[in-house]
């Protein structure tokens, strides 16, 4: 039997970074010593592959941008904020700039948010980058998020003058004023088909007419989940230029319009929660979440195998399998006891039995949403996993036996050019990069 012993503290140091300037405490973890040193990094590239993409030498003219030309996106999730700073360079790329990831310790994740972490992500990123940030894009998740479809119509006062790209905005505008069921509020609307006196109209602009009808979809959630966004970029003394929801936001960084065309579903597997969004002809067809992410996984390993939050989400990360059959009993990993009690050791298998449990549960979830559309035979480019729980090994495979169709893990490099970072590069920060992309293309 093979037995891993593994160095807590740096393994999650490694991980998350240290979040030790964070507001609030984390216990003291008893030290364990290990003749293995695992770097995630390989062991990411080692489960899907090296994403890296083509790079650009930036040097120093990169961070000379002025500053209106620099979007900044910011996703505040529910383990970490991560911060990106780019700008969109003459080729229509994305050149990232500056990054950041900040961990949230236990007492901030109860909370759901932190001021301090969301400064600290703010700071770091702004000084790589060599920019001030007084403006932030931000990604929106919610575990109650859902839409609707709304059809606007605009009678034109003068049918004689061309439609103006100010008309169809005022169009989507008004989808704002819906009245909503207390306590929810209208996040993001997305202008479908146009109609100019009753014909469709690939591009109104500049076309002549009385009345402007357009289909949208809208999508829904919970006022307090809004405000507890706001609250902390309040504080930090930025201001918010749009607030994206996060499978819209992924989407933009990790599908292809061919994918949007042929139809498929993006699934961003977050801490608390997993969002799903369906494209079929280039359009959101249904957008929803399902309440559940990595985090009750790793509660899962903490009850099952009666150790800390902490080591749970190590084991996890470093040894979690979705795939019970491809593990075997005689692989065990040695955790630290709690208190004076003494090491636990827990087997590769029975750990992914754990986890393949509940991934089960949050696939057949996922699905159910899937079929609410009655395009579950239509989407022909699959499922396309992404975010940090896309990450779990043999994820991919048990997704496509559950399902029956085809799936893929979904980096963020559609839009973007590296500066040497490859960490951008990785599905946890799908939706930073896609709140970057949809914030430049709506300044276009």
């Amino acid at each position: 039997m093979g037995t891993i012993n593994i160095d807590f503290d740096a393994a999650y140091n490694e991980l998350f970074g240290d979040s030790s300037n964070n507001s609030g405490s984390v216990d003291e973890m008893p030290t364990q010593y290990s003749d293995k040193k695992i770097d995630v990094e390989s062991a990411n590239n080692e489960k899907f592959g090296d994403s890296s993409n083509e790079e650009e030498n930036l040097g120093e003219e990169a961070k000379k941008q002025d500053n209106k030309s620099v979007v900044v996106g910011l996703d505040i999730g529910a383990t970490k904020v991560v911060c990106v700073i780019g700008y969109k360079n003459a080729n229509g790329k994305i050149v990232v700039i500056g990054s950041s990831q900040i961990a949230l310790n236990e007492e901030e994740q109860e909370v759901g948010y932190s001021v301090e972490a969301v400064k600290s992500a703010i700071k770091q990123a702004s000084q790589e980058a060599g920019v001030e940030i007084t403006h932030v894009s931000v990604g929106f998740s919610n575990k109650r998020i859902k839409s609707i479809r709304h059809r606007g119509v605009l009678m034109r006062d003068h049918h004689d003058t061309e439609i103006s790209e100010a008309e169809l905005e005022r169009l989507r505008n008004d989808t704002f004023k819906i009245n909503m069921t207390p306590g929810e509020e209208i996040i993001y609307v997305i202008r479908q088909d146009t109609y100019v006196d009753g014909e469709l109209a690939t591009n109104p602009v500049g076309m002549l007419g009385n009345k402007i009808e357009a289909n949208f979809h809208v999508i829904i959630g919970q006022t307090s989940a809004a405000k507890n966004i706001m609250k902390p970029l309040q504080s930090a003394g930025v201001k918010i230029d749009f607030i994206i929801p996060d499978p819209i936001a992924s989407a933009n960084s990790v599908l292809d319009k061919n994918e949007m065309e042929v139809g498929v579903v993006l699934v961003n597997i977050g801490g608390n929660t997993t969002d799903i969004v369906v494209y079929k002809d280039k359009k959101v067809k249904h957008v929803a979440a399902v309440p559940l992410g990595g985090c009750i996984i790793t509660k899962d390993i903490c009850a099952s195998c009666k150790i800390i939050k902490r080591y749970a989400e190590e084991v996890k990360v470093n040894f979690g399998s979705a795939l019970a059959s491809e593990n075997s009993e005689d692989e065990v990993v040695s955790i630290p006891g709690v208190g004076k009690l003494g090491p636990r050791e827990i087997s590769f298998k029975n750990l992914s039995h754990i986890i393949q449990s509940r991934e089960e549960e949050i696939i057949d979830l996922i699905y159910s949403e899937i079929t609410k559309t009655g395009l579950e035979e239509q989407l022909y480019a699959g499922i396309v996993l992404t975010g940090g729980g896309a990450m779990m090994k043999h994820l991919k495979q048990l997704v496509e036996f559950k399902t029956g169709m085809d799936v893929r893990i979904g980096y963020p490099d559609e839009h973007i050019v590296l500066n040497g970072d490859d960490g951008i590069c990785n599905p946890s920060m799908a939706t930073c990069v896609g709140v970057i992309v949809d914030t430049i293309e709506r300044g276009e």
